[in-house]
């Protein structure tokens, strides 16, 4: 057996309604960020993309996703007003295991206004894991 220790990870406590609010922000940038794809797919396909069957359940798929990602993000933001200010969690596994940087920074470091994602990265730009 390896006896190699694992450092341990720095307990960082919360408050619990802070970090589900910068969740239903992160929810909102993906819906966001879904409903994007759909115009680019039109663009990209053209009108006639609208005469397949299959390339409308796909279009119908992304609308699916982007209602349900709004409708969790509400669930939460909602049950999120009954929970008290002074319940707290700590969050350092949990944002340990996050792997996009921009991601985790929003989550940890409390960003919850206006959009988490870097939406102005130029087309290409993208994260290695």
């Amino acid at each position: 057996m390896n006896d190699i220790a694992t450092p341990p990870i720095a307990s960082l406590e919360e408050s619990l309604p802070e970090i589900l609010m910068r969740l239903v922000s992160e929810l909102h940038d993906i819906a966001y960020l879904i409903e994007r794809v759909e115009p680019q797919l039109i663009e990209i396909g053209g009108q006639d993309i609208l005469q397949s069957p299959d390339s409308m359940k796909v279009l119908q798929g992304i609308d699916l996703a982007v209602q349900k990602t709004r409708g969790i993000a509400e669930f939460i933001d909602t049950i999120t007003g009954t929970i008290p200010d002074d319940w707290t969690v700590d969050v350092s596994t949990a944002l340990s295991l996050v792997k996009l940087a921009d991601m985790q920074k929003a989550l940890a470091n409390g960003l919850r206004h206006g959009h988490s994602q870097p939406l102005s990265k130029a087309a290409g730009d993208f994260d290695f894991f």
